[in-house]
């Protein structure tokens, strides 16, 4: 997974499913990156700033996927 920014026209595209995967990815990243911090590993600290924003756009992504299965 890079680490830029995801944008939300491409979260659009994918089923619940891979939105969840595409969750779980991000937080096992965020994971490592916060390990990396604690332990002065991580130059790049931005980084953890990105993903969890990435994670924010997924969940967004994700919840309105849901309630437009609800409504259907």
């Amino acid at each position: 997974m890079s680490d830029t920014k995801i944008f939300m026209k491409d979260l659009s595209n994918h089923s619940v499913k891979d939105l969840v995967g595409k969750r779980t990815e991000l937080r096992k990243r965020l994971f490592t990156l916060r390990m990396q911090n604690q332990g002065w590993a991580l130059k790049q600290t931005h980084l953890v700033k990105v993903v969890r924003r990435n994670i924010a756009r997924v969940n967004t992504a994700l919840s309105i996927k849901i309630k437009e299965q609800k409504w259907q």
